[in-house]
């Protein structure tokens, strides 16, 4: 599912919602989970799962198309751990 998908079945299902009103909302929740996980922080939506960022550290690294020894910086990367309904739902329980 892509956000406008998503935004379509919210408002299809709110239907006192206009469109624009229910893609503003997404948009500003999706707006502030990237804004906390910017700050560092963690983001739990429960039933569902909790957003973080990982360090990842510098390495050395190998050009797949050379062969050659690169240096790869460190990096912070998104995370996300799913919660216990989401994966007991995943697998039929």
């Amino acid at each position: 599912m892509i956000r406008s998908e998503l935004i379509e079945k919210i408002a299809a299902e709110n239907p006192h919602l206009y469109q624009r009103d229910v893609e503003r909302i997404v948009n500003t929740i999706f707006d502030r989970i990237i804004e906390a996980m910017a700050e560092g922080d963690r983001v739990e939506l429960r039933g569902f799962g909790a957003f973080s960022v990982k360090k990842r550290d510098a390495r050395m690294g190998r050009n797949p198309r050379t062969g050659e020894a690169v240096q790869v910086d460190e990096k912070h990367v998104p995370f996300f751990k799913t919660g216990k309904l989401l994966r007991d739902r995943l697998n039929g329980q």
